[in-house]
């Protein structure tokens, strides 16, 4: 054996190599380690939401649904003066940056966090339903109000709104729309679950555009993004659709969000660490049942 190949065997042998098969649970050279540390901070945050006040909740969902009203404004703008939906989609990662800063949440965005922290059995899933329906209620309210004031702020904006509100209604309730919708609620969620796994800002800002990006230019199916725009049109007075067919559309959009967003994203990084869910799940948070 020549000297080079004894002084690497020499060097390989010092290293602690696993053995095939080894648990992960048991040996960190096998583990995931940065998908279990983004999998515990999503369950710590998701504990933090969930134990929220009913006022700050309703606030925090509120402010969401302007910072992504920030991003309307924005789509709107660039895209009446361009006809370009790339360049629009870019300009809509205005929103998106607002939300990862500024600490707002979106509806679509507890797909994954709080469902790690009920998975995780550090939640209930009453505290997850109100948590959804608070988030909701608020990003609507926010973005209504905000939608009025673009088209209030910026009358040259409703032709623009009127197009880019009807298109949703346009794709109707069938297949496609429900493929949008559930492509569109794995790229936020995807974009929830890069933002957790880095703690630099910089990070969060390439996941808040990647995510925006693919949402406006590509026209996807989310139910917030949807409500905004089709709430841009209707406040002009001119739509060519009405509340009941906003509701339909946005409702499709949101259980095809849920089945992208949970099913697609949130469940498969968690069968990624299943001994950390399982260590996670052996000491519930006080008041959760253990058959939960």
């Amino acid at each position: 054996m020549s000297d080079y190949k004894a002084t690497a065997r020499g060097k390989a042998d010092e290293r602690a190599r696993p053995a095939v098969w080894s648990d992960p649970a048991l040996d960190d050279a096998v583990a995931e380690i940065e998908v279990e540390d983004t999998f515990i901070r999503a369950v710590d945050e998701g504990r933090r939401r969930i134990s929220r006040r009913l006022v700050p909740l309703l606030a925090t969902g509120l402010v969401g649904g302007i910072d992504v009203g920030t991003g309307v404004l924005a789509l709107l703008l660039v895209e009446d003066t361009t006809h370009s939906k790339l360049l629009g989609g870019l300009a809509f990662s205005v929103g998106f940056i607002a939300l990862a800063l500024a600490r707002s949440e979106l509806f679509t965005e507890d797909f994954l966090i709080p469902v790690s922290t009920v998975i995780a059995r550090q939640a209930q899933v009453r505290g997850l339903l109100r948590l959804w329906l608070g988030t909701l209620v608020g990003n609507l309210a926010g973005g209504w109000i905000f939608t009025w004031l673009i088209i209030a702020g910026f009358p040259a904006l409703r032709g623009q709104a009127i197009k880019s509100g009807a298109y949703y209604v346009g794709l109707g309730l069938g297949g496609r729309a429900f493929v949008l919708a559930i492509i569109g609620g794995a790229v936020i969620t995807l974009m929830t679950w890069m933002q957790h796994g880095s703690e630099a800002i910089a990070g969060k800002i390439v996941a808040a555009i990647t995510g925006a990006f693919l949402l406006g230019a590509a026209g996807l199916n989310h139910a917030i993004v949807n409500s905004l725009l089709m709430f841009a049109a209707l406040q002009t007075g001119h739509a060519p659709f009405g509340y009941l067919q906003w509701a339909e559309t946005a409702g499709w959009a949101a259980i095809g969000n849920f089945v992208g967003g949970v099913g697609l994203v949130t469940l498969l990084r968690i069968v990624q660490v299943p001994h950390t869910v399982k260590a996670e799940r052996e000491h519930p948070a006080p008041g959760v049942p253990l058959h939960e």
